[in-house]
């Protein structure tokens, strides 16, 4: 396996790049309890994307982890986990916005969010922001309680240099963030590292 050097997503900003099919994408946590919103496109066809629908439907369970297959909306794998150290992420929460962050927070002067930093990471790959779908939340802890179904976003579980390593099951482009909203990161904003290589 032959590696690249470790890139840094700056705290609150986000980035996108191409992964061939075959390569291993390793996403890090490097100070801990963050979480990285993670978008994948067929990079041949960018209206095939990663579907949260899809995936969750196939796996039959809410958490995917080690062995778990990301789906497209076409329902072609994309990704597969093949290394989870952390085993807790989400895939049920949209990437946090301007929107977002005036509903929930009440900000006046609101954070453009993940959403607004991955629209402008995948603007190069011609992906307006009207085709950026749930992401794959890596890191991010949501709990659901079983009385009243209150969703609740807790600290994430990840310590400092915990990582999940993921297989492109077909070209991509990729995007990625370190995430923006205070509940996702125990409102320490930090970055997240990652790694491409090949298999």
């Amino acid at each position: 396996m032959t590696e690249t050097n470790t890139n840094r997503i700056p705290p609150r900003s986000g980035t996108a790049f191409t992964l061939e099919r075959g390569q291993l994408l390793t996403v890090i946590d490097p100070e801990g309890q963050q979480v990285s919103d993670l978008v994948a496109y067929n990079a041949h066809d960018t209206e095939e994307y990663i579907s949260s629908g899809r995936s969750l439907d196939y796996a039959a369970r809410m958490l995917l982890t080690t062995g778990d297959i990301l789906y497209s909306n076409r329902s072609n794998p994309m990704l597969t986990i093949m290394t989870d150290e952390v085993g807790r992420h989400d895939f049920t929460l949209t990437p946090c916005s301007r929107d977002t962050f005036r509903i929930i927070y009440g900000d006046d002067q609101p954070h453009r969010g993940c959403q607004g930093n991955l629209e402008e990471a995948l603007a190069p790959y011609g992906i307006t922001g009207d085709r950026i779908p749930i992401a794959f939340n890596v890191f991010m802890h949501v709990a659901v309680d079983p009385g009243t179904s209150e969703i609740k976003v807790l600290p994430p579980l990840s310590k400092a240099g915990q990582q999940v390593v993921f297989r492109a099951e077909m070209d991509l482009v990729i995007g990625m963030t370190a995430c923006s909203a205070g509940e996702s990161n125990n409102f320490r904003y930090k970055p997240i590292d990652y790694r491409v290589s090949s298999g």
